[in-house]
């Protein structure tokens, strides 16, 4: 369980010190899903700009420069790769055609079959994410063809953002958790992975009287905002089924890895003193794998959503 968010301004009419303020407070915001390293990324000088350390976000300040029009950025919870090695977190610097930032909020299961598979050159970096970014410099190009090439080749849980030498942000959503949002007047994009983050961040750096609209994201969804905020939108092929009562929503090649996501949140409950019999009640019950990490976040939450199942 990761965060992403970020924003784009496009008119040029939000103040650099309110930027400067957004960009902290969603930082600030998104350690509800996770503290173990935060970073984000811009472009300067026609150049991607990557700033992140294995560190909360509270605890890291990030600069943004005048004249930024976009910040992409990302908080970490460890599920691969030791985080106090700072190129394993996010983001990822890449290279198709033009230089690009990744950042992937989910957990991929398939990374060392792709390398293998796809003879993808050998990296340091332990991230399962980076299969991503191998998979687009592979293809050479980005664009809403290579992203939903590498969309369709992964397995797993995703919700992909990117950011282009260009000020172009990507957004490719499998089963992860996105909201993306729009304050027209203002010229201004703004996203995370979760409402709850948005609303915090906004109103902590005084944007929350302002007027917004929700922009629908899906699964299957690639979208591309431009340094114009001209918005363009794809599609990638998913397969979804339903358990519990609840529907998910995988890559087509992701039959299988339903029992993989399983364990996993099995094994990361203990990290947090959950026991793995109170994970399958709420999952009996019908909650999502992000509802109950989110749960796993929060323990005054978690014991809220238990007294309210006892009482069904």
């Amino acid at each position: 369980m990761c965060a992403l968010f970020g924003w784009l301004d496009y008119k040029g009419k939000v103040s650099p010190r309110l930027l400067q303020r957004l960009t902290q407070s969603l930082a600030n915001a998104a350690e509800e899903r996770g503290t173990d390293a935060s970073g984000i990324s811009y472009v300067r000088n026609n150049r991607i700009t990557i700033f992140k350390r294995p560190k909360p976000a509270h605890k890291v300040h990030f600069r943004v420069p005048y004249g930024t029009t976009a910040v992409m950025g990302h908080t970490r919870l460890t599920t691969q790769g030791n985080q106090k090695f700072n190129y394993n977190n996010h983001p990822f610097r890449g290279y198709a055609g033009r230089e690009f930032a990744f950042a992937h909020n989910g957990v991929l299961y398939n990374d060392r079959d792709l390398r293998k598979e796809k003879k993808l050159p050998a990296t340091k970096i332990e991230t399962d994410s980076y299969v991503a970014v191998q998979l687009l410099e592979q293809a050479g190009k980005l664009d809403f063809e290579s992203l939903k090439a590498t969309a369709e080749a992964v397995e797993g849980s995703f919700a992909f953002t990117l950011l282009d030498e260009k000020n172009t942000l990507y957004f490719v959503k499998g089963s992860s958790p996105m909201h993306l949002i729009l304050f027209e007047e203002l010229g201004l994009y703004v996203y995370a992975s979760t409402q709850s983050i948005i609303n915090h961040a906004l109103k902590a750096c005084g944007l929350s009287h302002y007027p917004y609209a929700v922009i629908a994201t899906d699964a299957g969804d690639i979208l591309s905002i431009n340094r114009f905020g001209n918005m363009a939108r794809d599609s990638f092929r998913t397969f979804s089924f339903e358990r519990w009562g609840h529907p998910y929503v995988f890559s087509e090649y992701d039959l299988e890895e339903d029992e993989t996501e399983l364990d996993t949140i099995l094994e990361m409950c203990t990290c947090f003193g959950v026991e793995p019999d109170t994970v399958m009640e709420l999952l009996d019950y019908g909650y999502s794998y992000d509802e109950i990490e989110a749960f796993l976040m929060e323990p005054s939450v978690l014991q809220e959503e238990l007294r309210s199942v006892e009482s069904w």
